[in-house]
This record gives C-alpha cells, sequence and structure tokens, in this order.
C-alpha cells in the first residue's frame, strides 16, 4: 500500500488492530497490512503524535514497544468504528494540523496530503468547541535522543547516559540496557535496565543529557519486567511527603516538569498543584529558587522552612559590603 490516502486509512485501522492483539509482533502486523516493518514503524511514530485536539496531553495515543512486539496503553477513543462524522472529520483536521507543526514527525509531507484529502472531502466546517493547538512540542535535542534510542533499541545496543534527576537535583552518568520507548501524556521515557542501580528503571528523554550508543548488546536480565504504568508513570512511596503549592503564572513549568497533580486554576493565571517530594531541603532550594512565584500551603514545617531559609539570606544579605559607588 502506499500513498497519503492508504495511509490515512491504515493509521485508523491500526490502533483498533493492536487493541485486538496485544503484544502482536511488529513483523506479523506489517504483513497483515501488507507493508514493511520499516514503514509500520513510521506509521506507529507518526500515531504517537495523534489524539483528541484541544484536551490535553493525556489524551494522546500511548504506545509501548517490549522487543519487537508492540502494546497501546491508551487508544485516545481510536477504538471507535472507523466510520467518521462530520465532526470527527474535522476534529481529526484540527489533530493532524497540530501534528503538522510539531518538529521531528516523521514524513510531514504525508501528513499535509492527508490533510487536503480530507478538507477536500469533509469541506471547511468548524463546527463549535473544537480548539487548535495543545499537539506534542519536542525541542530538536529530545528528538534526537528518541531516535538514538529507537535506533539502539532496533540493534539491540546497550547505552552510556548523563541523566538529571529531578527529584534529587543530581546528574549521574549510567550504563543502561534499553528495553522499550514510551510516551506517557506526552512525555517520552527510555525503559531499560539500570546497571549502576540493578534495577528496571524509567528516563524521561527530554533529562538524557547525553547519550553514547555503545558496542556492546544490550541484555537486561532475565528477570526484569517492564513497568505497569496503567495507572501512570510515578507512583505513590511511603517515604514520600505531599505539597500544595499555588504558582504564579511565570512558574507553571513547574507543573510541566515534575510529577505532580493540577488542583484548581486560580485567578490571574495562577494553579494550585499537589507534588510529591523525599527530600526536605531539596524541596525548600525548589521554592526559593523560584523567587517568590511560589506559595507553600502545605504542610506547614515544608512552609516554615522556606521563611525560615529566606529571612537567613535576607539578612546575610544586609551586612554584607555595598558595590556602590559615592
Amino acid at each position: 500500500m502506499s500513498g497519503s490516502t492508504d495511509r490515512m486509512s491504515r493509521l485508523l485501522a491500526l490502533v483498533p488492530y493492536l487493541l485486538a492483539r496485544p503484544g502482536v509482533r511488529i513483523d506479523d502486523a506489517a504483513q497483515d497490512f501488507d507493508v514493511t516493518p520499516k514503514q509500520l514503524r513510521k506509521d506507529l511514530e507518526l500515531l504517537w503524535m495523534c489524539g483528541l485536539p484541544g484536551y490535553g496531553p493525556g489524551d494522546l495515543i500511548d504506545l509501548s514497544f517490549e522487543g519487537d512486539t508492540i502494546v497501546v496503553t491508551h487508544d485516545a477513543g481510536m477504538s471507535r468504528p472507523l466510520r467518521l462524522t462530520g465532526g470527527e472529520a474535522t476534529a481529526l483536521l484540527v489533530a493532524l494540523r497540530a501534528l503538522a507543526e510539531t518538529p521531528g514527525v516523521v514524513d510531514g509531507d504525508a501528513v499535509r496530503r492527508s490533510i487536503a484529502k480530507i478538507e477536500a472531502a469533509a469541506g471547511q466546517a468548524q463546527p463549535a468547541g473544537v480548539v487548535v493547538g495543545g499537539g506534542v512540542r519536542e525541542g530538536k535535542k529530545t528528538a534526537r535522543t528518541r531516535e538514538e534510542v529507537a535506533r539502539a533499541l532496533q540493534d539491540g545496543r546497550a547505552l552510556r547516559i548523563r541523566y538529571y534527576t529531578a527529584s534529587k537535583d543530581q546528574i549521574t552518568e549510567r550504563t543502561v540496557d534499553p528495553m522499550r520507548l514510551l510516551i506517557v501524556q506526552a512525555v517520552g521515557y527510555l525503559e531499560a535496565w539500570c546497571r549502576r542501580a540493578e534495577g528496571v528503571r524509567l528516563f524521561r528523554l527530554d533529562r538524557i543529557d547525553e547519550l553514547a550508543v555503545l558496542d556492546e548488546p544490550s541484555r537486561p536480565p532475565a528477570h526484569a519486567h517492564p513497568t505497569d504504568i496503567s495507572e501512570g508513570v510515578f507512583r505513590e512511596r511511603p517515604d514520600q511527603r505531599e505539597a500544595v503549592l499555588v504558582l504564579d503564572p511565570d512558574a507553571r513549568w513547574v507543573a510541566e516538569y515534575y510529577p505532580c497533580e493540577e488542583l484548581d486554576e486560580l485567578d490571574g493565571g495562577r494553579l494550585r498543584i499537589r507534588m510529591r517530594y523525599a527530600d526536605q531541603s531539596w524541596m525548600v532550594r525548589l521554592v526559593l529558587g523560584l523567587g517568590g512565584e511560589a506559595l507553600v500551603e502545605s504542610p506547614a514545617d515544608l512552609a516554615s522552612d522556606v521563611g525560615r531559609r529566606a529571612a537567613g539570606a535576607v539578612a546575610r544579605a544586609r551586612h554584607l559590603p555595598s558595590t556602590c559607588g559615592h
């Protein structure tokens, strides 16, 4: 099969097909769709960026690769019948337009040709309630990281990575045996056996500072099992505490960069979030680093520590010699 029309039909059929056959081998799926395994991988990479428009990254399609098999972990509503209503056709156009603007999309020309085909068939109707935007955005560096990780997985090679752990504010170097690539709520992860930690770990692609593909093969031990992400990537641990923060508009990036739960949209563009943490000193540094753009609502001892550290810094600043000339 070739051409944008054939590919669009295949993309619409792929998710229901995969849902009915969890863990199907890529070679078998490619044979069923009469395409090469390489073409099917390109289709799956394109599906990663698709989903319902206007609601947020949690509505995107999530896929996971384990060896040469595929599992759909979130179908974004594409398990429904393939016959589209006028509203659904327009929603598909909105999603495709957002996809066409996304850096790193495989075969962007095919996306644009598909848009033209659907527009010709569905007209230019724009039903109320459809919001344009919400596509996946990833920088060039992260896109290159994803491509290198995918190549290492395909070639069965180990990786050496330099990784930033946000919760510990720490950079470490690790040698890992890749197991699969995940995209969960529009964030890319490498799941791998970490030789340093001697366990399976998830590494956010945008926090991998450096990456090198090694000559040695990737050999996760037999007892290394994929992480269950059916209830999310991060699970609550007994040693973690919870903080409730109110973020000013310029500090809302915290909710995107760190695992947290958004609680309320407040006036003036502020956001209330619940955030788990294990290290109180790290949490104090994070809040202080926001320069007054975050308010700690709870717990009380965290708010006290932040206030005490801030007051101490102000007191020390009063005793510093003035650098102003007279």
